[in-house]
């Protein structure tokens, strides 16, 4: 059977949803290649949201050849030379002309990448045709050389509405029946990805898709599975009961830690009960930075029963009350936090390569520097003009 995202994919720009100023730019950026001074753009944005689907459907509307590499399978210097250094120079098939197509950009920004965002950043400067990279998240260090070269197109997190949609389109054409409230599920479970969502409406799709098939899909299985254990852990003084609650559970230990200390609060409520847990959770979280340290996975037998019996037995006595325990939002915030200091950094070393001074001196005084960017229009003007500060970066300085 073929996959319903290869089926569905878009072919025409007006197929892609919730990202029309994306697009916009991106035509732009095609239209005006040769007379700009940046040679790149670089697509971003939440996977599943149409970045490569966009390069695609852009080719066809334009009449060109996509020249593709994937930067997660082409790591090195050799490697990117051997695929790309011809691609930039020679003429497409048939003399259409073409766009190079260079995916998952942020792949190169591991720790195997050898020379790949030098390479990458050398063939912009010579390239004859418009480079597109898409990435997650463009905004890390190792990527800064290309950025500094790039025009910056953000795809936006889809919408709940918009993968509703999508879904319910895909059901029609293919002759799928489906309750109500069941694709608002579907769409909800996806987290904006709309390449996930269609993947799981495909696996649904040999029988009648119902609310019962949607909440056994395996993430919400998962979910259950540390749910459980939390109930075992926190609604216990048994130590025998406790001690198992982690066995079957397919979740990182940072997650478990994570998802223990976001909802010990909301269970024990004496303050002897939560210290008692927490010097336990403290202990466990020594131990798991000793094995990543030294790899004495031995240690391992000493995190399971301080996570589980040992929260068990922190508390006097059970609680009777009814919790309802959720995942930690400490990622996510820590997620954005980084983001900001990322666009922070990158702004900084722009204005120190063009004042001959340090990133670092340059962090110092950028208090000052918004000040001035936002009281002057004139003076943020000439900022945005002579530092080359893209849309993303003259929002950042505007906040």
């Amino acid at each position: 059977m073929q996959p319903l995202t290869r089926k569905y994919q878009p072919r025409f720009c007006k197929e892609i949803i919730g990202q029309e100023p994306a697009l916009k730019e991106l035509r732009n950026f095609i239209t005006n290649f040769k007379r700009q001074k940046k040679k790149a753009a670089l697509a971003y944005g939440p996977s599943g949201t149409g970045k490569t689907c966009a390069v695609y459907t852009l080719a066809n509307e334009f009449g060109l050849e996509v020249y593709e590499i994937n930067a997660s399978d082409t790591r090195n210097k050799e490697q990117i030379e051997q695929k790309l250094g011809n691609a930039i120079k020679q003429q497409s098939l048939f003399s259409k002309g073409k766009i190079i197509l260079v995916d998952e950009i942020d792949g190169l920004a591991g720790a195997e990448d050898r020379g790949g965002v030098k390479t990458i950043a050398e063939i912009i400067n010579k390239t004859s045709f418009p480079v597109i990279m898409t990435c997650i998240n463009p905004w890390n260090d190792k990527l800064s050389t290309i950025r500094s070269r790039s025009a910056m197109v953000k795809f936006e997190h889809l919408s709940h509405g918009s993968i509703h949609h999508i879904l319910e389109n895909i059901c029609i054409k293919e002759k799928l029946s489906f309750e109500k409230d069941v694709l608002s599920a579907l769409s909800g479970r996806s987290g904006g990805d709309a390449r996930a969502a269609i993947n799981n409406l495909q696996t649904l799709a040999t029988r009648e898709i119902t609310r019962e098939e949607v909440n056994g899909l395996s993430d919400r299985d998962r979910q259950d599975t540390i749910i459980n254990a939390l109930l075992k852990i926190l609604k216990t003084t048994d130590p025998k009961v406790a001690i198992s609650a982690l066995e079957n559970v397919d979740e990182d230990l940072n997650d478990v830690m994570l998802w223990i200390d976001e909802n010990l609060p909301k269970e024990y409520e004496k303050p002897e009960d939560l210290a008692r847990a927490y010097d336990k959770l403290s202990k466990a979280d020594v131990f798991s930075r000793r094995i990543k340290r030294w790899q004495h996975w031995r240690f391992l037998v000493y995190i399971n029963a301080l996570l589980t019996a040992g929260i068990a037995v922190s508390k006097d006595e059970k609680y009777r009350k009814i919790t309802e325990y959720k995942r930690s939002g400490r990622i996510l915030k820590l997620w954005w936090a980084k983001q900001k200091s990322m666009k922070k950094k990158a702004i900084a070393k722009k204005i120190a390569d063009k004042t001959h001074t340090s990133a670092k001196e340059v962090l110092k005084t950028m208090p000052y520097i918004q000040f001035i960017f936002r009281k002057n229009k004139e003076m943020a003007a000439d900022i945005i003009k002579d530092f080359d500060l893209d849309r993303e970066e003259v929002e950042w300085m505007r906040k």
